[in-house]
């Protein structure tokens, strides 16, 4: 029986590309069964594929999974004992294992060039066979043949020597039993030419010596998985738990990808959205509470969040949920965390931000009435700088010139106003509007017009109240002089 402080998990990008809401889901649910068990989340970078490396990306997988939350126990810029924990740093342990499953009989030297390998494919496809793998041409070379092939400089990679008979099953934590026939399984290459370990060695090797206890990924890597169950048996390993997680479906149907949506983490949060929203939302792509809950905290997702409850089913990405579970966050989200977030949107539209406290004040009228920060972010100018011009239609409509009197008044009385908040603010507008025989139904749109520009917004009076006198009879008086 594993004991909790035994339970290891990892997520394993590859920097060949942003953070897209797929892999994120998955680092996300390997995040939760640690936490939910008291074990290890780990974050381990699989580079070696070279040619696709990039730098920005690496960076920004970081900073994706940190502004999400899901902070590693061990890793890359992470204290622990079973680094280093980025595969480049690593080869050496790799063609060690490569040299040893070769050495016990395992695994082979194959020295057909990349054109042969396209040839041999092209065969397969006329003859339209099913498995479309390598032929097996090099496996059973005499060792004088393979030491010819060496001394003449041809270069060669690593291949698995995959079983010719049989079947390969595993127990999957979220599918039950999956048995593989071997004919599906070819010998798949170890280890390239230059000397850097594909996937399937280096994620295996990977796994033993980091003491991973659950292997939890995407459904695409069920194929490759028999190769996995025969590498651990070739080194004589104890394999891992292995759980593959539902397919994300787009809204328009098939598969997530770049292609269908998929946008990156870091697109979400320029898009305006809240950590907590999308950890939220993709919590329950695929797995669920028990129970009819949707709106969740972190704290009460982790304590709900068990294996037994992720689904095999796909889960589809539905862009107006997380928008609506967004806009929930929105409104009761801590405003001075709103406002690191959006004093910078605020900045860039040119707006001139400086009074902190004047600035969260504004979040915490607006919040509530925006489903994303950059709504919030745009829809704020009016706070910050007087109206330039008023909206037309709204103008024909307010401005008349029965109204002016009123505003005429306000700006007369409104600098009087000992006190400046919502309750003082409401008995003048009421005084005024006795005064005039005016409806306040005629009055106040004119007002909020004449302060915003474009009508609309928060409540008037906690909106006049947050502005401030100058600014509020400042804004007034003027367009008290255009009406007429």
């Amino acid at each position: 029986m594993m004991n909790n402080a035994d339970i290891r998990v990892r997520f394993a990008p590859s920097p060949t590309g942003y953070l897209h809401v797929g892999g994120a889901r998955t680092a996300l649910f390997n995040y939760l069964f640690a936490k939910a068990t008291g074990g290890k989340f780990l974050l381990r970078i699989e580079d070696t594929d070279r040619t696709r490396f990039q730098e920005d990306s690496l960076k920004e997988i970081f900073e994706s999974l940190r502004w999400m939350g899901l902070e590693w126990d061990e890793g890359p810029e992470k204290d622990g004992d079973f680094g280093p924990y980025i595969q480049s740093e690593r080869l050496e342990l790799y063609q060690k294992h490569a040299e040893q499953l070769i050495a016990e009989g395992h695994a082979y030297k194959c020295f057909c060039t990349p054109e042969r390998l396209d040839q041999v494919r092209k065969e397969k496809e006329a003859r339209k066979e099913q498995h479309g793998g390598y032929d097996r041409t090099c496996r059973n070379l005499s060792a004088d043949e393979i030491q010819e092939n060496i001394d003449d400089g041809k270069p060669y990679v690593v291949r698995l020597k995959a079983p010719l008979e049989g079947a390969i099953s595993f127990e999957d934590m979220v599918r039950g039993i999956i048995e593989t026939p071997v004919n599906m399984v070819d010998d798949t290459v170890l280890l390239k030419t230059d000397g850097f370990p594909t996937y399937h060695l280096a994620s295996v090797v990977d796994d033993h010596f980091m003491k991973i206890s659950h292997v939890m990924r995407g459904d695409e890597w069920i194929a490759s998985t028999p190769r996995h169950v025969l590498l651990y048996k070739a080194f004589g390993w104890e394999a891992p738990v292995f759980a593959h997680l539902p397919v994300i479906l787009s809204p328009t149907g098939g598969k997530l990808s770049k292609r269908k949506g998929a946008a990156s983490v870091m697109d979400y949060k320029r898009g305006g959205y809240l950590p907590e929203a999308l950890f939220n939302f993709l919590a329950l792509l695929g797995w669920n509470p028990g129970d009819d809950r949707e709106i969740m905290t972190v704290e009460e997702i982790v304590e709900a969040f068990t294996a037994k409850k992720i689904s095999s089913k796909p889960a589809v990405f539905d862009e107006q949920k997380l928008e609506w579970m967004n806009g929930h966050y929105m409104e009761t989200y801590p405003s001075d965390k709103l406002a690191d977030e959006v004093i910078p949107m605020w900045q860039e539209r040119g707006l001139v931000v400086d009074d902190r406290d004047y600035a969260e004040g504004v979040v915490k009228l607006l919040q509530i009435r925006s489903k994303k920060v950059t709504e919030l972010a745009e829809t704020a100018d009016y706070f910050f700088k007087d109206p330039e011009e008023y909206n037309e239609k709204q103008a024909a409509k307010q401005f008349k010139e029965a109204v002016k009197p009123a505003l005429e008044k306000l700006v007369a009385e409104l600098p009087g106003v000992a006190v400046w908040n919502r309750d003082s603010l409401e008995t003048t507008f009421h005084s005024v509007a006795d005064s005039l025989e005016m409806s306040p139904g005629k009055i106040n749109p004119a007002v909020r017009l004449a302060v915003t520009g474009v009508g609309g917004g928060p409540d008037l009076f906690d909106m006049l109240s947050h502005m401030g006198k100058d600014r509020t009879v400042r804004r007034i008086k003027k367009a008290s002089e255009t009406i007429g």
